[in-house]
């Protein structure tokens, strides 16, 4: 078990400790903070994390941004790799695809999600992670994949 996922395992389940968790990553990731991102549910090969439609995502037509939806998107792929790859790998963002396909009216819930986990070993490689974004309905607002490159560390 990731150090990560340790952590959500002892957290979640406490009153306020998703709220706490969620406040830990934005104090990692201090960027993250500006969508106020919740983390809902964290697995290996699943994170799901929302956010609120507040005025500091809000675009010139009211709208949820779209980069502000890529943050989330990014969010919600960062914390299932931090759950998925092991310590003794490290992952880093790569290249990121994305499609806008409706306007982002309400909150939103990112999901990122592996079709399968792959095996760690000592050669680096790709790792394409889908992620959509949808809206409270749970229309899709958004759809992305989020490339990694998954290395060994050195040392281990």
């Amino acid at each position: 078990m990731t150090q990560t996922l340790a952590m959500w395992s002892k957290l979640a389940g406490l009153p306020g400790g998703k709220r706490l968790f969620s406040a830990a990553v934005s104090l990692r990731a201090p960027y993250f903070r500006t969508v106020l991102p919740a983390v809902r549910e964290l697995r290996p090969g699943h994170c799901a994390v929302t956010a609120p439609k507040w005025w500091g995502v809000r675009n010139h037509i009211g709208t949820f941004h779209a980069i502000a939806a890529c943050n989330l998107a990014e969010i919600a792929m960062g914390m299932l790799a931090e759950a998925t790859v092991p310590d003794t790998h490290r992952w880093l963002p790569k290249g990121m695809t994305v499609a806008y396909v409706a306007k982002a009216e309400t909150s939103l819930r990112a999901v990122a999600e592996l079709p399968e986990i792959p095996e760690f070993g000592d050669a680096g490689f790709e790792l394409p992670v889908p992620v959509t974004v949808s809206d409270k309905h749970g229309k899709p607002v958004v759809t992305a994949t989020i490339t990694i490159w998954v290395t060994r560390k050195k040392g281990q």
